[in-house]
Order: C-alpha cells, then sequence, then structure tokens
C-alpha cells in the first residue's frame, strides 16, 4: 500500500479539493482512493513505523487504518468536515497505540534489519548507519508518551502544529512548547547515551 507511490504534497484539511475526493472515495470510485492513499499513505505509515519497528506491522496497520476509513466514509461516520487529515491521523494513533500495548504484552525480538529504512522512504532508497537509528530509536524510547507523541505526529506524521494542537485538545503556544522541550529532552538522552562516544 505504501510501496511505488508518486510523491504529492499533502493537502491540508482546508483545500477545497479534498471535499469532492472524499465524496467520491464514500460512493466507492477507485481513482478516488488511490489519491487518498497517496495522499496519505504514507505518512500513517512512517508513523507506525517510527512506533513499531517493523515494516509488516506498520503495513498492517496502514491497511487497518484505510479500511476503517473506507467504513466510515461508505457509511457516513465521517462527520468532521475540514478535518479529514486530523480524523485519519487520530484513526492511525488509536490504532498504533493498541498494537503497541498488544506488543508490550507479547515483547518478541526486533529485528536489527528493520531500522533499515528512512520513515517517509518506504522503499528504503537511502539507508541510514542502523547504529546512528537504533541510537535514535532507544532515546525515543526513553522518552514519556506525551512527548514521544508529539514528536512523532510532526515530524513521522508531518502534521501541522496547528492540527497536532487540535487534534490533542491544546493551545498552539502550549504545544510548541512542549515540542520544544520534548526535541531539548531528545538531544539530552542522545548526548548522554554511550553510543555518543566522546563527541562533545
Amino acid at each position: 500500500m505504501t510501496s511505488g507511490q508518486d510523491a504529492i504534497s499533502p493537502v491540508s484539511d482546508g483545500d477545497e479539493d479534498l471535499a469532492p475526493v472524499l465524496a467520491a472515495a464514500a460512493a466507492g470510485d477507485e481513482g478516488a482512493w488511490r489519491d487518498l492513499v497517496r495522499r496519505y499513505g504514507r505518512r500513517v505509515f512512517a508513523l507506525a513505523k517510527s512506533r513499531l519497528r517493523r515494516t509488516d506491522l506498520a503495513e498492517e496497520i496502514t491497511q487497518s487504518v484505510f479500511a476503517t476509513v473506507a467504513i466510515k466514509l461508505r457509511d457516513g461516520g465521517y462527520d468532521e468536515q475540514g478535518r479529514f487529515e486530523a480524523w485519519l491521523f487520530r484513526i492511525a494513533m488509536n490504532r498504533i497505540r493498541d498494537e503497541a500495548r498488544r506488543t508490550t504484552r507479547h515483547a518478541a525480538p526486533v529485528d536489527p534489519g528493520a531500522f533499515g529504512r528512512v520513515p517517509g522512504d518506504p522503499e528504503g532508497d537511502a539507508v541510514p548507519d542502523p547504529s546512528e537509528l537504533g541510537h535514535l530509536r532507544a532515546a525515543l524510547d526513553e522518552l514519556g508518551d506525551a512527548d514521544r507523541e508529539v514528536i512523532e505526529l510532526r515530524h513521522h506524521a508531518e502534521m501541522s502544529f496547528k492540527q497536532i494542537a487540535e487534534q490533542l485538545g491544546e493551545p498552539m503556544g502550549t504545544l510548541l512548547a512542549r515540542h520544544h522541550r520534548a526535541l531539548r529532552k531528545l538531544r539530552a538522552i542522545l548526548e548522554s547515551s554511550p553510543a555518543a562516544g566522546g563527541a562533545a
């Protein structure tokens, strides 16, 4: 679902062209569905991969999210007109949290090779140093859930601060301060980790 997609700029919820796409998708138009998946599939996948660290689970979550969206659109369950992106990522975050809780209860070793792809690049054309990516993942794990969530929504889901503030029900100033603090904490964790070596 996330591979082989053309790059399409994300459409903000206020863009006029999204309403007819949603209406057509709700009516079963395959072209409209492909358009929605091209617009948002990569970002849902990147968010899921960031949290779950497994390509197979990220793919499964992405497909599950779009299946839920399809059912809700078809059945008239989408009533947040003009806020589709926030609605979509709320569904995605709920599904990711459920899966994270489930996999925590049944913890299994993670294949280090699963870190090989850059978030937002499911094809894996650019492969970072696995040890560096592993250190970043470990540092993210040390953040509290609230700090990690705001970083993931901003940097993996590529949501605007306005959208994140609306989704989390926080004033913009509070959210910006939280994001700044979360990044500071992440940097401090990275700099204090043994992997930082003597890099000061």
